[in-house]
């Protein structure tokens, strides 16, 4: 293998999200894993064998043969459902009377699963009391790593574009959808948005932002509950609306700066959704709301 091949291969595997070494040398785990005996095959005495007495009675095995081992639970009950944790995120998220008790209530939580395999909880960067509220998917590997949203390649493409459309980075609240990386950024499904949804919706109304910013398709997805995808759905003006908000606030769908990096072609779409943003937020433009 050339160095080139080598490089690339390596960049496939952080990609795939296999970014840390957990030993000094590679193991082959088809040497060291252990053979499953044959279940051996039936005899005369066998099958002359006597059923149990009772429904349920546990018989013995017959003679020259081991009990098989059977896993117990060690005390513990069963399994929460997802309606039990559904209902602590949203009473977590309801009881925080301010932004910090609500991202410490972030923190502590461990219903989502996410957590267990990401590195750090990441919740925002940026203003706590903004005029601007930006919304996007979730943490890839840089996040994860430093604990804040949008901080490898794509918050730097962000960053430029709000700073070269004249918005300051302290005028916004940054989040995500999900607040932990999901194993080698695949796209995250129903059940780990569910739970963070209450977290997003009550940050959402304790800042009350004049306008919102929903950057890529899961972010607009949910946020709209929308089957409609980010292609479709960018560049226009949508009023966003729960339950806890006594008032709906006016929201722009635009692509996500991950996604401008692989087509940096759809780059002008993007510019556009932030200069109308900023004719909005300067009041040059009222939003449209289609």
């Amino acid at each position: 293998m050339s160095n080139r091949e080598a490089l690339a291969a390596l960049e496939w595997l952080l990609e795939a999200g296999a970014d840390e070494a957990v030993g000094e040398e590679p193991v082959d785990r088809f040497q060291t894993a252990q053979p499953v005996p044959a279940e051996p095959s039936a005899t005369p005495e066998r099958a002359a064998a006597p059923a149990p007495a009772a429904q349920g009675a546990s018989a013995a095995p017959p003679q020259g043969m081991q009990e098989p081992a059977v896993w117990r639970p060690a005390g513990q009950g069963p399994l929460q459902p997802a309606e039990t944790v559904l209902r602590e995120a949203r009473d977590l998220a309801a009881a925080a009377k301010d932004l910090d008790s609500l991202h410490e209530a972030i923190r502590t939580f461990e219903g989502c699963e996410l957590r267990k395999s990401a590195s750090n909880t990441v919740i925002f960067r940026g203003s706590k009391d903004p005029r601007v509220m930006l919304i996007g998917e979730a943490p890839g590997r840089d996040e994860d790593i430093q604990g804040e949203p949008f901080v490898g390649a794509a918050g730097r493409m962000l960053d430029t574009m709000l700073t070269s459309a004249g918005i300051a980075i302290e005028e916004v609240y940054i989040t995500n959808i999900l607040f932990w990386r999901p194993p080698g950024n695949r796209t995250p499904d129903t059940r780990e948005i569910g739970l963070c949804l209450p977290f997003v919706e009550r940050q959402i109304e304790l800042i009350r932002p004049d306008l919102l910013l929903m950057i890529g398709n899961v972010s607009v997805k949910t946020l709209l509950g929308t089957t409609q995808g980010i292609t479709r759905l960018r560049g226009k003006w949508f009023s966003y609306q729960h339950d806890g908000l006594t008032a709906p606030i006016p929201a722009i769908a635009s692509l996500h700066p991950a996604y401008l990096l692989r087509q940096p072609a759809q780059k002008r779409h993007a510019w556009r959704d932030m200069l109308a943003f900023r004719a909005a937020l300067r009041g040059e433009q009222p939003p449209e709301i289609g």
